[in-house]
């Protein structure tokens, strides 16, 4: 009897003993399962609110930059290499410049051309920028970023510039005379030639300069590690490429947790010395940073009327091409390629929003048409969701009028403060879910936040962003889509290395010749910015807002003419 119960005891420690050998095999075999590359998708299930991967990578390349390993078609190829041809920038014949050698805009000066001639509405003014270094120097070659622009401070009237490139030192810019009276001209160098070469280094040497962070928390235990397009190293990561449009991102490993266990995603912060002692002389904020170039002679011209025209329904010429696409006059923009109508009673809002639903995608200065909406609309009352300040998701109702505004931040890379990993939404996702259709309005606005990456980053985005437009107008050609362009800021020797207005041009350039011959429409908040009076800033104030949803609604509610 002993005997047997010594042997039913030895059993069930056996019996234990193989229970958590199994336990503790299946406990490593979940997380190997976790921290293996995951290559189907037919498991994933609707939980996957952000339709994002989460993998863990062992990567031999330094760094690991996602976006040079894209697949493309040849007409993708075509195109991209296209784009990257026409934004290519002029280079100093040296690679090494010296600082006196380079730009100085207070040496440097303009000459209107035939400032004494006869100049009536509708004219073309043509003036030459000579450039000069900080030895008094004719420059000898191009790749200066100039800003131009005519005013009339009294009629608080403006408008930009075409600026030529003689590649010798010499600049042309174009302006078209749009108002009568006395017209002064302005010319601005952002950057000279020398300092946009090292622009160009650190977009593409350094895409890491602004860095991102995100937590990973698991009951009381957390942790902190860094995300980017492109992470240094060999240390395992995080792999949360979307799945959907294949938009790159990576967040180093924790040591501890799976890649599951993210939370929220927040921008970490800007790397510092950046520059050479040489290099950091190009970037001087009283010196050749958005800096004045003063004329050698007179810089104003006297232009009278155009006879028998009304200079506020000047020709509307249906071009996206018009340069400039419109003015100011009396602190209100004119469109010269479409009828604006100027919303001034919040009535007329309500009247023209009534039974819409408008999406608002993109950063903090098309947020910022959220805001006014909801300030100036009395009965367009924001509900609460529990978001992070100035971060969103944000939505204001309007019960009464059956109004729904809406606005949703775009998909990492993204400088917010803190946003939940859920509310990490792509665009090009979040338009493949809407259903469309006349009611329905949608704004885009996407630039600042890829100023310092590469811009192949930002075509692939743009290419996904389009697809989806595409595809929406597709099956709801009555949807209306607005394009909120860039816009210039107030720049210092730290922002010029993250925010340039070089780089923001240029992005801008490449996102008007992806959506041209697309049914989309424009503000050209670019061009409302630069020939306004008021100092740049990065999120413009109301009054140019005002303007550019004067704009916005013109298209959703177009006047009958």
């Amino acid at each position: 009897m002993w005997r047997d119960s010594f042997r039913l005891q030895i059993f069930c420690l056996l019996m234990a003993v193989l229970a958590i050998v199994v336990l503790v095999h299946n406990f490593f075999q979940v997380e190997h399962l976790d921290d293996d590359t995951v290559s189907g998708s037919s498991w994933i299930t609707e939980n996957n609110v952000q339709h994002s991967l989460s993998q863990t990578t062992k990567t031999t390349r330094n760094p690991y930059c996602g976006y040079k390993h894209q697949t493309l078609s040849k007409r993708e190829q075509a195109e991209q290499e296209s784009l990257l041809a026409a934004i290519r920038w002029p280079k100093p014949p040296d690679r090494k410049i010296a600082f006196v050698q380079s730009t100085d805009p207070a040496r440097s000066d303009f000459v209107i051309v035939k400032s004494s001639g006869f100049f009536k509405v509708g004219d073309q003014l043509e003036v030459l920028v000579r450039m000069k270094d900080f030895q008094g120097k004719p420059k000898q070659y191009g790749g200066d970023y100039l800003q131009a622009r005519i005013h009339s401070p009294l009629l608080k009237a403006g408008a930009t510039g075409r600026i030529v490139d003689c590649h010798n030192g010499l600049y042309k810019v174009f302006f078209t005379l749009l108002w009568p009276g006395e017209v002064k001209v302005s010319v601005s160098l952002v950057h000279p030639s020398e300092a946009i070469q090292v622009l160009l280094r650190l977009r593409e040497e350094r895409p890491d300069r602004v860095y991102f962070k995100s937590s990973f928390k698991s009951g009381r235990y957390s942790e902190t590690t860094e995300c980017n397009v492109c992470l240094p190293g060999d240390l395992p990561v995080c792999n949360f490429t979307d799945l959907y449009t294949g938009e790159p991102w990576f967040c180093y490993k924790p040591r501890k947790l799976s890649c599951a266990s993210r939370i929220n995603h927040a921008k970490g912060g800007y790397q510092k010395g950046l520059l050479t002692q040489e290099e950091s002389l190009f970037f001087q904020s009283d010196v050749n940073i958005k800096r004045p170039i003063l004329s050698s002679g007179p810089n104003s011209v006297i232009v009278k009327p155009k006879a028998f025209t009304d200079s506020s329904n000047m020709d509307r010429a249906e071009d996206p091409t018009v340069s400039p696409s419109g003015y100011y006059y009396e602190d209100e923009w004119r469109s010269r390629t479409h009828w604006i109508h100027h919303f001034n009673k919040s009535d007329d809002i309500t009247k023209c929003l009534q039974g819409k639903v408008i999406h608002l995608f993109g950063d903090s200065t098309i947020r910022q048409w959220f805001e006014y909406l909801t300030a100036f609309v009395p009965d367009l009352v924001e509900f609460n969701l529990g978001s992070p300040k100035n971060v969103g998701p944000f939505m204001s109702v309007d019960l009464k009028h059956n109004i729904l505004l809406k606005f949703r931040c775009h998909g990492p890379p993204i400088r917010f403060s803190t946003v939940f990993s859920s509310e990490l939404r792509y665009i090009a996702n979040e338009l493949n879910g809407i259903v469309g259709g006349r009611n329905t309005v949608i704004a885009i606005t996407i630039w600042s936040h890829f100023s310092t990456f590469p811009v192949e980053v930002y075509i692939r985005r743009l290419r996904n962003i389009r697809r989806s437009v595409i595809q929406l107008l597709d099956r709801s050609p009555k949807t209306l889509i607005v394009i909120r362009t860039a816009n210039v800021q107030e720049l210092g020797p730290e922002v010029s290395l993250f925010n340039s207005d070089w780089y923001s041009f240029q992005l801008d350039s490449v996102m008007r010749k992806m959506f041209s011959g697309i049914a989309v429409h424009f503000v050209d908040a670019w061009e409302m910015s630069l020939a306004h009076y008021l100092p740049h800033n990065l999120h413009p104030k109301e009054v140019i807002v005002k303007n550019q949803i004067d704009a916005f609604l013109s298209y959703v509610c177009p006047l009958q003419t």
